[in-house]
């Protein structure tokens, strides 16, 4: 608060400075010298109170840059009430000042080169195969809203609230969706004061039920007046350049936190290159800047997705420049708009650590072909473009969506969330489809090179399964990093576990062998007939796995 009001003290003297005539000298004649003082304080005085009143209401940032888009019209009204060598000074600073503006307005004509540098990604050609043993973070949020808003009854006062803004993180050690409860209007913030908590559900199982979490907070986006979360933050960091908007993040112990972005201009008050954090404990409202490389470690989004999307904007329009980016559009990319916050999705790889997945397409009308994806960490803000294999034309999230919605037409379901994984070594669009309701009905998954390879089942895994017979019965890869080898064997079965999927069956038995062995009727029709005790001659891919996908299957004794 005290840099706010230093920052104001400075621009009312400035302002003063320039409106009021230091020679005293006016177009009528000569100012007194009380006709000069009262006008002095009068200015200072109504200018410190404006600047407080609208960086208080706006919540605008005070560097000093901002101050250039008034300095036109102050010099101005400097220039007109003075006379002589001073009005010919504030009059060349009222022309220098327009030429100011004129240059903050046209920086996006010139800083294109620069937005591009600041967004260069890393480029690879595909990430690492998806370990089929862990399940996707692939519960989409839409389901998970409707769950938490069904839930809201655990809520104390429930009238007084509303459900908040969901987000993806990790807490101890399992992924999440937490929603916190906000205000439902000022009345309400008046009346209650103190937001009762946040809610929780399970990122990968669809089966989980929302949990409220009750922990007071008081600086929160619905608040009003200096409780109020963003006013709360510029009220304590004045001149900081903010981009997105607040997120709730809970540590390890529960404790809740929000966090927002800051950073700096690429040029002039032009594009946003993200440089930290600032953190706020909910309850009490203690605030922290924080570094990129200094955040704590149970902040999993530290990098805004709204300055994610900027930046995948400027790597995909920008790398010949913005004429280019209008005209030409040589090697122009653009990035989709299927994310599920600001058009990125949020996702946990392998590694435990939160990216940021987008898909890239071309700008040309009517085309689905992805053009490469990538993957930005929500920590660091480090980003990877991977071009996918260059031999083969991947479609794009749209694309993938498409199919969904033809394959489910009658039903009218959608896809929600799709994201780009490496299945067995085959680039595959997992997407969960949802119902005209949002109620989660299955999982979608479709290979990104060859869409006529696809699959659906209840949970990822099980259509994980049934994904890796259909790319078996297709032709492709299964093992994710070489063609694995087929094998011939001959044995008894022992168990044998039947799921009916969509229009095919799935079959999985245990062999004599010990070995297990997973087969659809697509592949095979007369798997359906397969019992314990039957001797089976197979032909299967010698994956590892634990149960190996089998091409061919014979059922000794079956037909004579």
């Amino acid at each position: 608060m005290g840099q706010l009001l230093i920052t104001a003290l400075i621009a009312a003297i400035v302002i003063t400075v320039l409106i009021v005539p230091l020679t005293k000298k006016v177009p009528k004649g000569n100012l007194t010298n009380k006709q000069f003082d009262i006008l002095a304080i009068l200015v200072f005085i109504s200018s410190y109170i404006l600047t407080l009143f609208t960086v208080y209401i706006s919540k605008i940032d005070l560097q000093w840059t901002v101050f250039l888009y008034i300095l036109p019209v102050v010099a101005l009204a400097g220039a007109l009430l003075t006379t002589g060598i001073e009005q010919k000074i504030k009059s060349a600073l009222t022309l220098a000042s327009i030429l100011a503006v004129a240059y903050l307005l046209a920086a996006p004509l010139f800083n294109a080169e620069e937005k591009y540098k600041s967004a260069e990604m890393e480029v690879k050609v595909e990430i690492q195969s998806f370990d089929e043993t862990k399940t996707p973070a692939s519960v989409p949020p839409k389901f998970v809203r409707n769950k938490m808003k069904k839930a809201f009854g655990q809520v104390p006062n429930t009238s007084y609230y509303e459900l908040g803004r969901l987000q993806i993180q990790k807490i101890n050690g399992e992924y999440v969706y937490i929603a916190p409860v906000e205000f439902s209007g000022l009345f309400k913030w008046f009346t209650g004061k103190t937001t009762p908590g946040y809610f929780k559900m399970s990122a990968t199982d669809s089966s989980d039920n929302p949990k409220f979490i009750a922990h007071e907070m008081a600086f929160v986006p619905s608040a009003f007046l200096n409780k109020n979360l963003e006013r709360h933050m510029r009220l304590q960091y004045p001149t900081l350049i903010f981009f997105g908007d607040p997120q709730l993040e809970i540590d390890d112990d529960g404790t809740p936190y929000y966090i927002r972005s800051y950073g700096e201009f690429i040029s002039a008050r032009n594009g946003f290159d993200v440089k930290g954090i600032i953190m706020v404990n909910a309850k009490t409202g203690a605030s922290e800047q924080v570094a990129l490389a200094d955040v704590p470690s149970f902040i999993d989004g530290a990098v805004s997705p709204e300055s994610v999307s900027l930046q995948n904007s400027y790597y995909g329009n920008y790398v010949h420049g913005y004429w280019n980016s209008l005209f030409g559009k040589k090697d122009v990319k653009l990035p989709s708009d299927e994310g599920t916050e600001a058009n990125v999705s949020p996702i946990f790889m392998e590694d435990g650590e939160m990216y940021y997945f987008t898909d890239f397409t071309s700008p040309k009308e009517g085309v689905d072909s992805m053009l490469g994806y990538s993957l930005t960490h929500a920590r660091t803000g480090e980003a990877t473009y991977y071009t996918g294999n260059l031999e083969e034309s991947y479609m794009d999230s749209q694309g993938a969506l498409d199919i969904i919605e033809k394959k489910f037409i009658e039903k009218e379901w959608e896809g929600e969330m799709p994201i780009l994984y490496n299945f067995y070594g085959e680039a595959s669009w997992l997407s969960a489809v949802l119902d005209s309701n949002g109620f989660l009905q299955n999982y979608f998954i479709v290979s990104a090179a060859n869409p006529e390879i696809s699959t659906y089942a209840f949970t990822p895994n099980e259509a994980l399964k049934q994904y890796k017979t259909a790319l078996s019965h297709g032709g492709s890869t299964v093992d994710g990093t070489s063609n694995a080898e087929e094998a011939q064997l001959t044995a008894k079965v022992v168990r044998v576990y039947k799921e009916r999927v969509g229009d095919f069956t799935i079959v999985s038995f245990l062999a004599a062998t010990g070995d297990n062995f997973i087969v659809s009727t697509e592949t095979s029709p007369l798997a359906m007939y397969v019992e314990a005790g039957d001797s089976v001659a197979i032909t299967y891919y010698a994956t590892g796995e634990q149960f190996q996908p089998v091409k061919t299957l014979e059922i000794q004794g079956l037909l004579k």
